[in-house]
């Protein structure tokens, strides 16, 4: 027999699947007007797609391919710094993609991914298959923790740092989240990410140190 614990947590993560899909769908329509007039900038601004596709790890190390809106040039991960984006000055990002990033109007395709089941609005962040390490079998056993829920759009570790903490400490975080989710928890991550983009700090890291330690994904 479950505890009343696990009842809880299983209510709360039914009620996080419900606000997930209800959620993505309105903001879709809401936002499509939006999407309309981001997709046609991209397009039309820099040669290549509109999207972004690339691999991460999900839930339970599952991999699936995240969408963004393109905020690069075409083969941007095999110039330059490749995987590795160190502020907006980096001359792989386009002008739109500038905009899109300071603002993270291109997380918004993400909505897919949550409609679809591979994301939640709230969760750990996914990394890509092979940083920070190669493939989810070579994480420790501690850092396996945060597969355990759907990976979001936003995070606990999101809120706390963005990306100006190296990605143990991030991965620590997000083992806390795993352990305390709830749905008012979620809601108050979501108020906590608008409030860190309309103050867009921490978006990259600003030191040597974080450079070292820190590295942000294309």
């Amino acid at each position: 027999m479950k505890s009343q614990q696990g009842v809880s947590r299983s209510i709360n993560l039914a009620i996080k699947r419900c606000f997930d899909i209800i959620g993505s769908l309105l903001g879709l329509v809401v936002l499509f007007p939006l999407l309309i007039i981001i997709a046609l900038s991209v397009k039309i601004t820099s040669k290549g797609t509109v999207f972004f596709l690339q691999e991460r790890l999900g839930k339970n190390g599952k991999s699936f391919n995240i969408l963004k809106f393109r905020t690069m040039v075409m083969g941007a991960e095999n110039k330059g710094d490749g995987l590795f984006v160190y502020g907006t000055n980096d001359s792989r990002i386009t002008a739109i993609g500038r905009m899109l990033r300071k603002t993270s109007l291109d997380e918004i395709p993400q909505l897919i991914n949550v409609v679809k089941g591979d994301m939640s609005i709230v969760g750990p962040r996914p990394p890509v298959t092979y940083h920070p390490y190669e493939g989810y079998k070579n994480y420790p056993e501690w850092a396996k923790k945060r597969f355990q829920m759907r990976p979001g759009i936003t995070g606990l570790a999101q809120v706390r740092t963005r990306a100006t903490a190296p990605w143990d400490e991030r991965i620590r975080i997000d083992n806390e989240y795993v352990d305390h989710f709830n749905v008012l928890f979620d809601l108050r991550i979501i108020l906590k990410t608008f409030i860190a983009v309309f103050k867009r700090d921490n978006i990259y890291p600003e030191t040597k140190e974080q450079i070292d330690n820190n590295k942000e994904g294309a």
